[in-house]
């Protein structure tokens, strides 16, 4: 995540380990959007439990109105390179 984009950088994150190979990751990620003008997060939760894998990916941020999102392309470019990131991924 953080090779995409100059500006990225890693927030914080945290991880669950349970019982019978039950492992939990969430990520949280920020950058600055140049297209909006304004910062952009995206947080990731990654769930393996019995060698199944579920990934999630969640932006915020992206928007300079009030009342509703005008503009979410820094959001929707944040999470294209989630998405090059697992096309490319073999489990």
């Amino acid at each position: 995540m953080l090779n995409g984009s100059a500006s990225a950088s890693y927030e914080d994150g945290s991880d669950y380990y349970g019982t019978d190979g039950l492992h939990c990751a969430v990520r949280v990620y920020e950058r600055y959007s140049m297209m909006g003008g304004n910062r952009v997060s995206l947080n990731l939760t990654l769930v393996e439990d019995s060698g199944r894998i579920f990934v999630s990916g969640i932006t915020s941020g992206g928007s300079q109105t009030v009342l509703f999102k005008i503009n979410t392309l820094g959001e929707g470019a944040f999470l294209d390179c989630v998405a090059e990131l697992l096309d490319g991924w073999q489990p």
